[in-house]
């Protein structure tokens, strides 16, 4: 539950930064809430007239935490439509969008600075072994 509020609280901040506060209030179309039954199984459904969407389900996992997965998108101003899909379980937080930083594609250049580290640890190890010190891994 603390990752809905998460989310909604994220959602409404970025939406929060983008409108002035003189806007008329929005429509919910539709809200829907399924609390944790014995099982712990949850959901929540969320839709307005502005295009605010939000779904979030899950259940109990196996250790005791929660496992769920879910969805948010919001329309932008030049009328694309920011999405995140994510899931949340045992394994951490996995969100997926557009949205997000990418990383380099691997492999990459490695930089000269970092090669002569490389080199310059190993030289170092060698010659501490060669001396007799203990070397470390």
């Amino acid at each position: 539950m603390k990752l809905v509020v998460l989310v909604v609280v994220l959602v409404a901040g970025v939406l929060a930064d983008k409108k002035p506060l003189v806007d008329p209030p929005v429509a919910i179309l539709h809200s829907e809430q399924h609390h944790p039954d014995a099982t712990g199984a949850h959901s929540f459904d969320f839709e307005a007239e502005n295009g605010i969407k939000l779904h979030v389900s899950g259940s109990q996992g196996e250790n005791g935490g929660t496992n769920s997965i879910g969805y948010w998108s919001y329309p932008l101003e030049d009328g694309s439509v920011a999405s995140l899909k994510f899931v949340a379980d045992e394994f951490g937080f996995q969100p997926q969008s557009d949205l997000l930083p990418v990383a380099p594609a691997f492999p990459h250049p490695i930089p000269q600075f970092v090669l002569d580290q490389i080199a310059f640890a190993e030289a170092e190890k060698t010659r501490k072994a060669q001396e007799g010190h203990s070397v470390e891994k």
